[in-house]
């Protein structure tokens, strides 16, 4: 379901030499989140994100189930990110809010580099508006090092999110699922790809796992992202609703 870089276009290491003299300004738009129809999602942000997002898992080949939350049906559509592009929902998700900047990391992992997303049309390359990157002489200002403590940050929760995963995977609990609708003209919509908790599987753990997860709060975000489920119905809501408004104005273009 996620491209693993989704709406980063041009990814370049933040360097003193290269940026020194450019400025970003902080976005107000989400334009650039309109295209991603779920995101990843750190463990720390389940409490926030249930009650607006259905939270579901991808699962990779080793097993390690991620986190992620549904923001749209279709591949290439957020319906979460209004025409103006302001943000329909309470909370807004961490890998959002650093945009522009990511961590890349080495071939062997070890080393991770602050890079920033030149493609980011809110970059001022003339010093003339925005937050400074590099003093004139260099050094980090202020603005970047707050960037680097919040990229720091998410990166931890990131690994403490894979380490969630990878138990969570071991579990044996998640099962591939669906979520199917029809539109009003009986057209049917689905979206695939994903995996939920199981609670029949979640019934059957033995005490001593139970306890397992329930000893590292595991047992909690599970629960949380059952609950979140719900919001499917939410997002249904949306798209017939959006869909509608579609038909609408084609309508009114199409009238005399």
């Amino acid at each position: 379901m996620v491209k693993q870089l989704l709406f980063y276009d041009l990814i370049t290491p933040v360097s003193s030499t290269r940026h020194r003299a450019w400025s970003v300004k902080p976005f107000h738009k989400f334009s650039f989140a309109s295209k991603a129809n779920s995101v990843p999602l750190m463990a720390v942000e389940f409490v926030a994100a249930a009650h607006e997002f259905p939270i579901v898992f991808t699962l990779d080949d080793n097993k390690v189930a991620m986190p992620l939350v549904v923001l749209g049906f279709d591949v290439d559509r957020s319906l979460y990110v209004k025409p103006d592009g302001s943000w329909d929902a309470k909370y807004v998700p961490a890998f959002i809010r650093r945009y522009p900047f990511i961590f890349s990391a080495s071939d062997d992992g070890q080393t991770l580099t602050l890079c920033i997303d030149e493609a980011y049309e809110g970059l001022d390359r003339d010093k003339k508006d925005g937050q400074r990157l590099f003093a004139d002489d260099g050094a980090r200002t202020p603005y970047l090092e707050h960037i680097l403590e919040f990229v720091n940050e998410y990166q931890g929760e990131h690994q403490r999110t894979v380490a969630y995963g990878k138990i969570l995977g071991e579990l044996d609990i998640l099962q591939a699922s669906e979520a199917k609708f029809a539109f009003n003209d009986g057209k049917e919509h689905a979206l695939r790809g994903f995996y939920c908790v199981s609670r029949e599987k979640l019934k059957r753990l033995d005490p001593e796992k139970l306890q397992q997860i329930f000893a590292n709060d595991l047992l909690e975000l599970i629960y949380l992202h059952l609950y979140s489920l719900r919001n499917f119905e939410g997002l249904i809501l949306r798209s017939t609703t959006e869909q509608a408004a579609e038909l609408n104005e084609a309508t009114s273009e199409d009238s005399p």
